[in-house]
């Protein structure tokens, strides 16, 4: 499982685990309770914890992409110990680059308090002071749609659309066509699939939120205008970008054969385990020895 892919993965699942554990929990509460109960610290840490996430993993795609177009155009590059560097200096830039974004959102999140009518006020975890004016929040909106979404998806575009026409070219014309090399190609495409399925997901989820921030702050009369559609719209954005960091796992178990392997077997250990044991006492002693002769004359 040490694979380049797969500790891309690994990074990919922190900054999922971090969002789940940290963030979810207190921002989903915003629609259950009336009032932000939980103070000024635990606002710039589930602000904080959002951001880092949200950068982890759309860099952490973004490098997948370019990994796996190297992977499949310069292979022997790939395979070198300065491509091993590589992928620690990428892994290293990544989450420091998805921190130094989270900061703004840590520093300038405050308790604002709103008047609901003329003897009640609620407080509400907000990222953006007042004092800063409109330039602030219409800056840090459209830095975060082009660094977490426009940008990204670019980039992640050209390098499939490189890789696709790689692999095109590979199968019309075959450098060799031995089975080893017909296995290594099903097993790029393989990889290739998941990273793409991750990718689709990542785009679908963040869609809507990313399209009412940008109507909201950058629409004059976004207050005014404010309806139930937009109000369904923002719900399901708010929804859709915390469901990523969920559906991510789902996805590769349902793609990726090893990793289901390895997902049974690690996260249902005692299930796993009583299975393995009734098949191994169902086989006959006959069959078992049968098939030790069978491994050792392999070996």
């Amino acid at each position: 499982m040490r694979t380049v892919a797969n500790v891309y993965i690994l990074s990919l699942a922190i900054g999922d685990l971090a969002m789940i554990l940290i963030t979810v929990p207190f921002v989903s509460t915003i629609y259950t309770f009336e009032s932000w109960p939980y103070g000024l610290a635990v606002c710039k840490i589930s602000e904080f914890a959002r951001d880092l996430s949200i950068g982890v993993t759309v860099f952490t795609l973004t490098s997948l992409s370019v990994q796996r177009y190297t992977a499949t155009h310069h292979p022997i590059r790939y395979l070198s110990h300065k491509g091993r560097t590589t992928l620690t200096q990428a892994n290293t830039f990544i989450w420091f680059l998805a921190t130094i974004l989270a900061i703004p959102g840590a520093y300038y999140s405050f308790i604002m308090k709103v008047a609901v009518n003329d003897n009640h006020t609620i407080n509400v975890c907000y990222p953006f002071p007042s004092q800063l004016g409109d330039w602030y929040p219409k800056t840090i909106v459209m830095i975060k749609f082009l660094s977490y979404y426009a940008i990204p998806l670019i980039i992640i575009t050209i390098f499939y659309s490189l890789m696709a026409r790689s692999l095109i070219r590979t199968t019309e014309n075959p450098v060799c066509n031995n089975d080893s090399h017909n296995k290594l190609l099903k097993n790029r495409r393989k990889i290739s699939r998941i990273v793409l399925g991750l990718v689709v997901i990542f785009a679908i989820c963040f869609f809507p939120n990313q399209v009412f921030m940008l109507w909201y702050h950058f629409n004059a009369n976004s207050n005014e205008n404010y309806n139930t559609f937009w109000h369904i719209w923002r719900i399901i954005g708010f929804v859709l970008s915390f469901l990523n960091s969920c559906l991510n796992p789902i996805v590769l178990c349902c793609i990726s054969g090893v990793f289901r392997s390895h997902f049974k077997r690690y996260i249902f250990a005692c299930c796993y385990s009583n299975v393995q044991r009734s098949r191994e006492t169902s086989i006959t002693p006959g069959f078992r020895s049968i098939n030790s002769i069978d491994l050792n004359t392999k070996v």
